[in-house]
């Protein structure tokens, strides 16, 4: 019976292999639609989601200065310490930018106004909770005569368009739509009003429970965007 035995463990196997490979190159529920056969272009999902855009501030003097396993390392430790708030409160993160990331915390179904409440605090609290991450780091590389870039962080709520994009050859689960857009032009702010967290005036209205903290900066422009919105900081 042992080859047998064999037979079944390395199917099992190999199975839970992929799964561990996809979730951690794709994330785990695009590699669960991957291997539930969503492999097609086209045919988007809309998707209503607290969507956290977040990117590094200052980097490229960074890039210019550091060798590639210098600058290796001083990626994956900021990306630590905005990746590991996101999953710990539930978020997704869909796609690792440059120096950035864009991450989302579903409103699944016709969530009730407590509901959406509760998820944009949590997807709050992962943002406080990454920048917090970033300021130990940025600690203990200055105690180490090393510099380290600032973060800045927006968020939004929006209705996106969930599923696979690219060629035949080549595809990508990502999310597109003009909510993902504005929050990254309003993440582009965070230097300009000198904050290293913003959120959207769709976000402070959904986010009932949080919004005794923040505080308005006014209405701004986000380029390519014609009507004027209003942001929030953390007061």
């Amino acid at each position: 019976l042992a080859p047998l035995f064999a037979l079944a463990a390395k199917a099992t196997m190999l199975r839970t292999v992929n799964e561990g490979l996809l979730a951690t190159y794709l994330g785990a529920d695009p590699a669960a639609r991957v291997l539930a056969g969503t492999v097609l272009r086209g045919e988007p999902q809309s998707v209503e989601a607290v969507l956290f855009y977040a990117d590094l501030r200052g980097f490229t003097p960074f890039a210019d200065a550091l060798s590639g396993r210098e600058l290796f390392v001083l990626l994956d430790e900021c990306f630590a310490c905005m990746v590991r708030p996101v999953s710990r409160h539930g978020g997704e993160v869909l796609k690792f930018l440059g120096d950035g990331l864009l991450a989302v915390f579903r409103i699944e179904g016709h969530a009730d106004e407590r509901r959406r409440a509760e998820i944009c605090a949590t997807a709050l609290a992962a943002a406080s909770e990454a920048l917090d991450l970033m300021d130990i780091l940025a600690a203990e590389r200055t105690g180490m005569g090393k510099s380290t870039p600032g973060l800045d962080v927006a968020l939004h709520v929006g209705t996106v368009q969930y599923g696979n994009v690219g060629t035949d050859a080549r595809l990508d689960f990502t999310v597109i739509g003009p909510a993902v857009n504005e929050a990254a032009r309003i993440e582009a702010l965070c230097k300009e009003l000198g904050r290293d967290l913003l959120v959207s005036q769709a976000f402070a209205t959904a986010a009932t429970r949080s919004q005794a903290h923040l505080v308005s900066l006014g209405r701004h422009r986000l380029r390519g965007v014609r009507e004027e919105t209003e942001l929030f900081a953390l007061a």
